[in-house]
């Protein structure tokens, strides 16, 4: 998340505030964040680390339920993430995706297999055209991050024994001319690696 400039000194709400504030929208629903537009408040010290685990003031948040409650209301504005409320918007930090997809169960095979992952704060989700699976790789070393998205933009980092998993699952596919190694779900293919690259 890059550094906004906070030029009048904006003091943050508190995380207990921004609990009270989700713990009221979420009473009739889900929050509709997409829909509010309230002020920006300045940055939260508060951070989801790549495993998942969320940090405030430098301490992991040991409950879970607080956890799930924040978790209902971030929002990825281009590059940043936010908590967000009918009344206020504070930046936090996010050091890869805000979610991490712990599970899945797979149904059907072949290009009528439906992957539903379930997220370490229970948002559950079938990959299909609507919430793909992406694998990005390292520049360097090539080391596979698998994604599938979630909500809103929002996406879960795929945890290595799922994608493990997953890999069993995979079939060969023509795209574009060339043969990939991907996942069906939902209708839709997913390319993981191109086959020339398996050896």
């Amino acid at each position: 998340m890059t550094k906004r400039s906070n030029p009048e000194k904006i003091v943050p709400p508190s995380a207990e505030s921004l609990a009270t504030a989700a713990t009221k929208a979420a009473k009739k629903g889900p929050p509709p964040v997409h829909l509010w537009n309230p002020p920006y408040c300045g940055d939260l010290d508060m951070r989801i680390a790549r495993d998942g685990t969320w940090f405030y003031l430098g301490t992991p948040i040991g409950r879970h339920g607080l956890v799930k409650l924040f978790s209902s209301i971030i929002r990825k504005d281009g590059e940043d993430y936010f908590l967000v409320t009918p009344v206020e918007k504070v930046g936090i930090m996010v050091d890869d995706a805000p979610f991490v997809a712990v599970d899945f169960e797979a149904e059907g095979a072949g290009r009528d297999q439906r992957l539903s992952f379930v997220t370490n704060v229970e948002d559950r989700v079938t990959a299909d055209a609507e919430h793909p699976i992406r694998v990005a790789r390292d520049p360097e070393t090539g080391e596979p991050s698998p994604y599938v998205l979630i909500r809103a933009n929002l996406e879960a980092l795929i945890d290595r024994k799922s994608f493990y998993r997953l890999i069993e699952l995979g079939r060969h596919e023509e795209r574009g001319g060339e043969s990939w190694f991907g996942l069906w779900s939902g209708g839709e293919f997913f390319p993981v690696i191109p086959s020339a690259e398996l050896g």
